[in-house]
C-alpha cells in the first residue's frame, strides 16, 4: 500500500514536472533565465503563522468544556467499574445487573462523546484551516505580483527545491503582519 502511494505521488510529480515545463517552453516570448518561481510550504505556514497558532488555541479554548465532560464520564465509568469489581459478588442479582448495565450505558456514552468531540474538532479545524488557506493564498498573490514570480508551487508538489526559491517564510511574514 505504501508502495502504491509512492509510486502514485513520484508519478503524479513528474506529470507535474512534466507539464510546467511543457508550459514553460511554451512561452517562446520569455526566455528560461528571466522566469522566477517559488515554492511554499502550507504545512509549516500552518504550525507557524500567527493566525495558525490563534486558530489552534481558540479551537482548543471551545472544546475545554466538552472533554471535560468527557473526562467525568471516564471517571464515573471507572469508579462504577471498581464498586462493581469490590462489591459484585456478595450484591444481589437484580442490583448487580443494573450495575453492569449502568457501566455498559457509560461505556457507550463515553464512546459515542468522544467520536462527536472528533468530528467536531476535525470539521472546526478544517473550517479555520480553510480560512487561513485563503488568507494564505491572497499573500501568496500579494508577493507574487510585488516580486513578479512566474510561478509559485507547494512545496509538496516539488521533486526537488533550492532554498533560494522558498518563500514560505515571506508568507508567514505576511500573514502575521495582517
Amino acid at each position: 500500500m505504501m508502495l502504491l502511494r509512492f509510486i502514485n505521488g513520484l508519478w503524479n510529480g513528474m506529470v507535474k514536472v512534466l507539464i510546467t515545463m511543457m508550459l514553460v517552453a511554451g512561452w517562446n516570448s520569455v526566455p528560461a533565465g528571466d522566469i522566477k518561481i517559488g515554492v511554499v510550504n502550507t504545512e509549516k505556514i500552518l504550525r507557524e503563522s500567527q493566525p495558525a497558532i490563534q486558530a489552534q488555541n481558540k479551537i482548543e479554548q471551545e472544546f475545554i468544556p466538552r472533554d471535560e465532560d468527557i473526562k467525568k464520564i471516564a471517571l464515573q465509568a471507572k469508579a462504577l467499574q471498581e464498586k462493581l469489581e469490590k462489591n459484585g459478588a456478595s450484591m444481589e442479582e437484580t442490583e448487580r445487573r443494573n450495575m453492569e448495565r449502568n457501566l455498559a450505558n457509560l461505556s457507550r456514552d463515553y464512546q459515542r462523546a468522544q467520536k462527536q468531540m472528533r468530528e467536531d474538532l476535525s470539521a472546526r479545524q478544517n473550517e479555520e484551516y480553510g480560512i487561513i488557506l485563503d488568507r494564505t493564498n491572497r499573500a501568496i498573490n500579494k508577493i507574487a505580483e510585488i516580486e513578479q514570480y512566474d510561478l509559485i508551487l507547494q512545496l509538496q508538489d516539488s521533486v526537488y527545491r533550492s532554498q533560494r526559491i522558498d518563500i514560505t517564510d515571506k508568507v508567514i511574514k505576511e500573514l502575521n503582519k495582517e
